[in-house]
């Protein structure tokens, strides 16, 4: 491992770009709000099914590849799964107990800080990936950078649906995002810093942001489309979800053709 100062830059410089791919969800700013209301559960479908293609066709099969052990990575997911529920019961917790200067209970949904827990925790990931690429070389640097960026792009739409639906104006909900996609960076330095820790590491965090993932899309996110139950809402729901998850496949098959060149 060369540690010039390249390599440096190179990393941090190429995660700043990633957290940038959070600036995507800006679009909902030209968008009238009644507009954008009746979008924002199609944007949430997004995420379900970019959150769990993620999981299941991404972070799982990686973290086999890295642990060799199914029934291992299976139960860090697991474990993955009981700790945002341990999470979400303290922000649930804290939500009943929140009362501001007014007397009145805050008004955003536990959904949306569930949604930034788990994207920074995966964000971090993403960092740890870049700054460990960048180590072996800035080639593959580069090309682990366009195959995160690919993948982002839709997820990182639907989180802010998924903030905008839990009560964040679309305004903020960028903002938050953007700070929470900042993570990517502190990964990377993290890795350069530690990068035999950082690279051991990998093996719990993956799952248990896969577990992470497929908790808070499963228990928070689908839940919220069932409000919807019009033929209209289940078809184009269904669709968006199933795209969501060919994006994922689509992209997962890029990533291997970057990476393998």
């Amino acid at each position: 491992m060369n540690l010039t100062f390249e390599t440096y830059a190179g990393a941090i410089g190429a995660s700043f770009l990633v957290s940038l791919t959070s600036m995507s969800g800006m679009f909902a700013f030209w968008i009238e709000p009644e507009r954008l209301k009746r979008i924002i559960p199609y944007l949430v479908a997004l995420a379900v099914g970019v959150l769990l293609g993620d999981a299941f066709i991404h972070l799982i099969p990686d973290a086999v590849a890295r642990q060799g052990s199914i029934s291992t990575v299976c139960l860090t997911v697991l474990l993955g799964m009981l700790l945002f529920f341990v999470l979400e019961k303290l922000v649930r917790w804290r939500h009943d107990h929140h009362v501001d200067v007014l007397g009145q209970q805050h008004d955003i949904r536990p959904i949306a800080k569930m949604n930034l827990m788990g994207d920074a925790v995966h964000n971090f990931v993403d960092g740890i990936l870049i700054g460990g690429s960048f180590l072996v070389d800035p080639v593959l640097g580069f090309t682990t950078t366009l195959a995160i960026i690919a993948h982002e792009i839709p997820q990182e739409i639907g989180d802010v649906g998924a903030l905008m639906y839990g009560g964040y104006s679309p305004e903020k909900a960028v903002l938050y995002n953007f700070y929470c996609s900042l993570t990517v960076v502190a990964g990377a330095v993290f890795t350069l810093l530690f990068s035999q820790l950082a690279e051991s590491s990998l093996v719990f965090l993956l799952p248990i942001a896969a577990g992470g993932f497929i908790y808070i899309a499963a228990t928070d996110m689908i839940p919220a489309l069932h409000e919807h139950s019009t033929i209209a809402n289940l078809v184009g729901q269904t669709i968006i979800f199933g795209l969501g998850i060919g994006f994922m496949q689509s992209i997962i098959m890029l990533e291997h053709t970057l990476l393998s060149q």
